[in-house]
């Protein structure tokens, strides 16, 4: 259903244009210009109850004055009359519509928002296919479809990318970049507030083309979220990635999303683990963008992690080694054949290693560098190779440019015929320099259609890092565990539901109920207890054994250590009645309103490595589970890692190498090794809880949790599950 409603927004048969003014530089003379130019083949009519004519064609009054009725709607029109006028045109028989008007929710204002729900209102009623509001128009080549204000298009391909974004001006601007490159773009919807339509529907939409190898996203906040994931998925499953660059990587620019398109974002930790598993590549930066399209669009996918460097300097020799090591892409040594080959055309006396510095060699005969290539890329831990070569802003300076831009353009014709043609490993073009585009290596780029160019050596190793990231999550997916039907504790999870629904804000568990629930999800505690009186706390501290750890239990005391309200290393009875009573006593200093239900007591576990697990419920993509170092760790170094819910042992493993407090487990300077397996099994626990929760479950701290040594064990020492609200 959604995918027709993208087809009649992308492929109308006629088009009216709401608004239309004589202004020929105004946003409405040139959508009109653009049509003309493109030869949209249907009609195309101007409104305007102020015109007989406008831009050379008849204008009419009204929508009821057209001589058929308009297949889509380009709404220029102000916020207040917009919904009017899609009931009107949907009474009329109209398909789809794009509204350009702002003045909606991202305005923060009540009436933004009432107008925000009024539209939405009317698309639900009315089924209209709406693009919009808050955008600038839409591109299919499909259907010679141009409603962007954007005269600085030249042509219109089907070409391999599409495109939505909610920014209508750099959605664009990256689609001409990639243009400049030599890669077309099919499609490019900007979405704006995705009242109507969203980027899931556009995805899904766009998958179906077989034009279509790569989809683009710029989202400032996922509008049904769920649905984008599932989009992702498919379009992962189809082989055809999708990129995203994402605001809200800061509280700055979560703000900044608000404010321009109403969009609540969420962490983007949180989308790096959520949608990340589903497939969406996230990106930092336009550049960062177009690097990576041009390298999944040109090169096949490396099969190893290893990348093989030649290049004509040992300054761009050194500029390498430090590129990878930051993006953390291996730059192997070369194997000990690989050596002998490179010296049996060097000679013996060349300083051979990887990167290969070859400035003289690289003026050799064209096929005898390319023997060097393919020495190279034989090397069993090599993966794809990195050349460096300038191309050449252009062949007629001088001779001497010249001569380079053959050399190098012959260098490319043999490494696409010789190798790439035939499914060889991937070779990248770099320069030591990101550079403007000319005429001559734009052309150059398009008779090579395997070979990509990467520029500078940071940029390169960047995009392959990023690359090499989404070939191994596809990986992962394979082996990732499902999400069963039936929560594995039916009983603890429609308690958890039953708290939801009797509060409309978030409410913290007491410890021995967040405790309660995770060892039943299979998360270890230590021996332990609640007493109601102090004499039944000193037996259960005799019971247990000492020494032992006493804790006020109160479902309103979320930080006891700040109340006093944790004594650890009690040793005896007098040592846990004087425990029990100093708890008494500060728990009312610290808020008299509290009321202390009890003390919990428990067992004094030795020293060991303090994580943290945890789950975040975040408002865009749901609950993610947390990984890091815990205790006063987890505050002062913040390293911890996310995974979306629902991951098995291999998940579980690759949570912790994710983290610094990972390399700590198999041991680390005399302490150590921990028990990575209880570690393991306590992560897939509280996956499974998150997952069975889902969004009951505000938030989740396990902290800390105690890796003892290898065989012993881990343990929580304290828990706290705070139930989200209704509201």
């Amino acid at each position: 259903m959604q995918k027709d409603k993208v087809d009649a927004l992308l492929n109308p048969t006629s088009i009216a244009i709401l608004g239309a003014r004589e202004n020929p530089t105004g946003w409405t003379a040139r959508i009109f210009a653009n049509l003309q130019r493109f030869k949209f083949p249907g009609p195309v009519y101007p409104v305007n109850p102020n015109h007989d004519e406008i831009w050379g064609a008849t204008c009419y009054p009204d929508l009821a004055s057209l001589p058929i009725v308009p297949d889509h709607l380009v709404v220029m029109r102000a916020a207040p009359t917009v919904a009017g006028i899609l009931q009107e045109a949907a009474a009329l028989g109209t398909r789809s519509a794009t509204v350009y008007a702002a003045g909606y929710i991202e305005m923060a204002t009540e009436e933004g928002r009432a107008l925000e729900e009024e539209l939405r209102e009317v698309i639900e009623q009315t089924g209209l296919a709406v693009s919009g509001p808050n955008c600038l128009g839409n591109l299919s080549a499909r259907s010679n479809l141009l409603t962007l204000p954007d005269d600085r298009m030249t042509n219109l391909v089907r070409g391999p990318v599409a495109m939505v974004g909610q920014s209508g001006t750099t959605t664009p601007t990256i689609a001409r970049s990639l243009i400049s490159r030599g890669i077309d773009v099919g499609y490019i919807v900007t979405s704006g507030n995705e009242t109507g339509l969203a980027a899931a529907d556009y995805i899904d939409y766009y998958i179906t083309d077989p034009d279509v190898r790569l989809v683009f996203c710029l989202i400032e906040a996922v509008r049904r979220p769920q649905d984008f994931l599932a989009a992702c998925r498919r379009a992962r499953d189809a082989g055809k990635p999708v990129v995203v660059l994402k605001m809200g990587a800061s509280e700055g620019g979560r703000a900044a999303a608000l404010a321009h398109t109403g969009s609540l974002a969420g962490a983007i930790e949180a989308f790096d683990a959520v949608a990340g598993d589903a497939g969406a590549i996230r990106v930092n930066s336009a550049d960062e963008a177009v690097n990576l399209m041009e390298f999944l669009l040109l090169a096949d996918m490396p099969q190893a992690d290893g990348v093989g460097v030649l290049v004509n300097s040992g300054g761009v020799r050194g500029l390498s080694v430090d590129a990878a090591a930051r993006h953390g892409v291996p730059i192997p040594a070369f194997a000990p054949e690989t050596v002998a080959r490179i010296a049996a055309l060097m000679g013996d006396d060349a300083r051979i290693s990887n990167p290969l510095d070859a400035a003289q060699f690289l003026n050799q005969p064209t096929e005898t560098v390319l023997d060097l290539i393919d020495a190279i890329c034989s090397d069993p831990a090599i993966g794809m190779m990195l050349y460096q070569e300038d191309l050449p802003p252009n062949e007629g300076l001088n001779d001497a440019n010249r001569r380079r831009a053959n050399r190098v353009l012959s260098v490319m014709q043999g490494v696409e015929e010789r190798f790439l043609s035939k499914g060889g490993k991937p070779v990248a073009l770099t320069s030591p320099t990101s550079y403007d585009l000319t005429d001559f290596t734009r052309d150059a780029r398009k008779k090579f259609p395997h070979i990509t160019v990467l520029n500078e050596p940071e940029r390169a190793f960047e995009t392959i890092r990023t690359a090499l990231d989404y070939r191994n999550r596809r990986q992962y997916a394979a082996d990732a565990a499902t999400r069963a039907a039936v929560p594995a504790i039916p009983g603890q999870i429609a308690d958890l539901k039953r708290r939801q629904s009797e509060t409309r804000m978030a409410v913290a568990l007491s410890e021995p109920d967040s405790k309660a629930l995770v060892s039943a999800y299979g998360v270890p505690l230590p021996r332990e207890g609640v007493a109601t009186t102090i004499d039944a706390a000193v037996s259960l501290a005799e019971e247990i054994g000492y020494p032992v750890v006493i804790k006020a239990v109160a479902g309103a005391l979320t930080h006891k250590s700040d109340a006093g309200a944790v004594m650890l290393n009690v040793h005896d009875a007098d040592a846990a009645r004087r425990a029990c009573t100093e708890i008494a006593e500060n728990v009312s200093a610290y808020d008299p309103d509290i009321e202390l239900e009890g003390w919990l007591v428990a067992q004094s576990v030795p020293n060991g490595l303090e994580l943290v697990i945890g789950i975040q419920n975040d408002p865009e993509m749901g609950p993610v589970v947390m990984f890091g170092a815990g205790g006063v760790w987890l505050e002062l170094v913040k390293d911890v890692a996310f995974a979306a819910p629902g991951f098995g042992p291999d998940g579980a493993e690759r949570l912790i190498e994710a983290t610094r407090a990972g390399r700590l487990i198999d041991g680390y300077r005399g302490a150590g090794p921990y028990d990575r397996g209880a570690i393991v099994n306590a992560l897939v626990a509280v996956g499974r809880l998150a997952a069975d929760a889902g969004d009951s479950i505000e938030s989740l701290d396990i902290n800390p949790f105690v890796a003892l040594a290898d065989g012993e064990g881990a343990f929580a020492l304290d828990a706290l599950v705070v139930v989200a609200g209704s509201a």
